[in-house]
């Protein structure tokens, strides 16, 4: 037997549901927050990579239209 499953064995024995809801409802709750906020910073890089090329070209192609 695992250590989830005597921590929740314990819990339940206790008629402690409520604190054990609340638990699963905070852990999958910071779960979606790390996974959101690593997939932002993700896409940050992305975008910042993106002008960046952008801006190389720009200086490259600058002086054709003059």
């Amino acid at each position: 037997m695992n250590t989830i499953d005597k921590v929740t064995e314990a819990i339940i024995g206790r008629g402690d549901l409520a604190h054990l809801a609340l638990f699963v409802w905070a852990s999958g709750a910071s779960t979606l927050l790390a996974m959101t906020l690593r997939d932002l910073f993700a896409a940050n890089r992305r975008f910042d990579e993106f002008v960046r090329e952008l801006s190389l070209f720009n200086r490259r192609h600058s002086g054709d239209l003059s």
